[in-house]
């Protein structure tokens, strides 16, 4: 990053909280840390990475106070119900900038992407591609063909048209250029429709993992 040609203001970074170091001096040494190790002055965008019980609540004062600082330009949470920014909206005046959630059509949380969209926090994708998991399903399967894309855009234009922010990871140069390649296309509204109806509460952390947050 520092080597390269793209000068630090046209990227965004962000980085998160973890488990282990929250709560308000935990979150507020966490911080300066990740700022340390990447050689940076400040992030985009901070995030409680998940709603330790007990404790998100004196992150989320640590990071308020670590953003009117210029530490973080932009702060927010990661895998919080709507329960959990209800009550982060009673305790605090600053709205989380984003939630990020694990959200693809087999994890379609439509009550918290409403309730996200009446709030102002944009929601945002992480293992839009279920992992792998569902690429093969004979709907994407179908609609890729009627499209002339994969499955994996199939996946990631759903999103998009729901106007949720999408961040797919790959490794494979090929497989990057093609999670961008979203933008000759749309899918109609029967489509999106489809797409819409193939929730089964899927998701890629175990079911006891999520209870612990209260989820």
């Amino acid at each position: 990053m520092r080597e390269g040609p793209v000068a630090r203001e046209e990227l965004f970074i962000t980085t998160k909280v973890w488990n282990n170091d929250q709560g308000y001096d935990e979150s507020q040494v966490a911080c300066r840390k990740s700022l340390s190790r990447l050689g940076l002055d400040y992030v985009d965008l901070y995030l409680i990475h998940w709603p330790v019980p007990e404790k998100w609540q004196g992150s989320w004062r640590a990071m308020e106070e670590l953003q009117a600082q210029g530490l973080c330009r932009s702060i927010g949470v990661s895998n919080f119900s709507i329960r959990h920014l209800d009550e982060l909206r009673s305790l605090s005046a600053v709205t989380p900038a984003v939630n990020q959630v694990e959200f693809h059509p087999f994890a379609f949380q439509r009550d918290l992407l409403e309730y996200c969209r009446q709030h102002e926090i944009l929601l945002e994708a992480y293992s839009p591609l279920t992992r792998g998991g569902k690429l093969g399903h004979p709907a994407l399967v179908a609609l890729g063909a009627k499209y002339g894309k994969t499955p994996a855009q199939i996946l990631l234009r759903w999103p998009l048209q729901h106007g949720i922010a999408v961040i797919p990871k790959s490794s494979h140069r090929a497989r990057i250029r093609e999670n961008a390649e979203l933008f000759d296309f749309e899918l109609s509204v029967e489509d999106m429709a489809i797409l819409d109806d193939l929730n089964e509460d899927y998701f890629g952390s175990p079911p006891e993992w999520r209870a612990q947050f209260g989820l």
